[in-house]
């Protein structure tokens, strides 16, 4: 193995899809991209300017926001910039910097909507114990856990998979991640799938978490009316979310491992970039249209831009 060298440089092969064209493409993700920044960071400074909203739940939503925005970033500027030109050729270094940004902000999604369920739980199934559990302390402490879990995991598996050569460097996809790089390396040894396998169970072991509070939750909700309108309001959002972000992760997954070879190219390349473009767009629609304190929010800041634009438009008509 020690005569094998490896690639410094990758093609992203799925930009060579003719049947639709490059120009319609970016003219829709460009403003697709725009709007997913503007729509999260309305979010994140209503929540962060708004003493109210100042709690657990919505310092969540808040930095489910900000990792929104973090996905965002490391997936369309690489996106929007191999649209426009002709050659799809990515460095190795620049590889395991987008595998690093989409990894950290997949997990973080999973983790940040792990630690959301969570929250509502103790919330509704726990109400007494809420305000001693959740301190300020505690919610940091999430906060870090959202961030370094996702962190930690990613720079392991991205330097085990990098302790061998690469041997391809053909990847069918629109971008790089974690998965594709392994299955580019030359070889895997017992201890990557150790790692892998730890993740994997690591993840269930979340998704089992989120699966019994929200059962839980569900039958608390059954024995109070008051807890059945916290359940709507506050939960179903959460569990909107999570169940839409879970289905395109799942839906990628399979799509990476086992590939769907009688789809159209066009369509495979939505399935593959269908978690990281439609969660951040969606969620913030989601919570800023279901949760009243946010949507009251929303709906005084513009409130307040229509009647500013108003004074403005009179100064300017009395001016002429």
């Amino acid at each position: 193995m020690d005569n094998i060298s490896t690639f410094s440089s990758f093609s992203l092969t799925a930009f060579n899809d003719s049947s639709m064209s490059k120009i319609v493409i970016f003219s829709f993700a460009l403003p697709g991209c725009f709007l997913t920044i503007f729509i999260n960071s309305l979010l994140i400074l209503i929540i962060l300017l708004d003493k109210v909203l100042h709690q657990p739940m919505y310092i969540f939503v808040c930095n489910l926001c900000i990792n929104g925005l973090y996905g965002v970033t490391g997936f369309y500027p690489p996106f929007l910039y191999y649209l426009l030109v002709k050659t799809h050729v990515i460095s190795l270094e620049e590889c395991v910097i987008q595998s690093f940004a989409i990894f950290t902000y997949a997990l973080g999604e999973f983790t940040n909507l792990s630690v959301m369920a969570f929250d509502r739980y103790l919330a509704i199934c726990r109400p007494l114990y809420y305000h001693t559990v959740m301190t300020s302390v505690t919610v940091w402490r999430l906060l870090s856990f959202i961030w370094m879990f996702p962190c930690f995991t990613a720079i392991l598996m991205i330097m085990m998979t990098l302790r061998y050569p690469l041997c391809m460097n053909q990847i069918d996809k629109l971008y790089c991640e974690t998965w594709i790089l392994e299955r580019l390396a030359c070889q895997v040894d017992t201890a990557q799938f150790v790692i892998n396998g730890i993740f994997t169970c690591a993840i269930n072991v979340l998704v089992c978490f989120v699966f019994c509070s929200y059962v839980k939750i569900i039958i608390a909700c059954k024995h109070s009316v008051q807890n059945h309108k916290k359940f709507i309001t506050t939960c179903l959002p959460h569990l909107v979310a999570f169940s839409n972000y879970v289905l395109w992760s799942l839906i990628n997954s399979l799509n990476t491992r086992f590939g769907i070879n009688n789809l159209p190219q066009a369509f495979n390349n939505f399935l593959s970039v269908s978690y990281l473009v439609v969660p951040p767009l969606i969620n913030p629609i989601i919570y800023g249209v279901v949760l009243t304190p946010i949507r009251m929010k929303v709906k005084y800041a513009f409130q307040r831009l229509k009647i500013r634009l108003g004074i403005c438009n009179k100064k300017l008509i009395c001016a002429h």
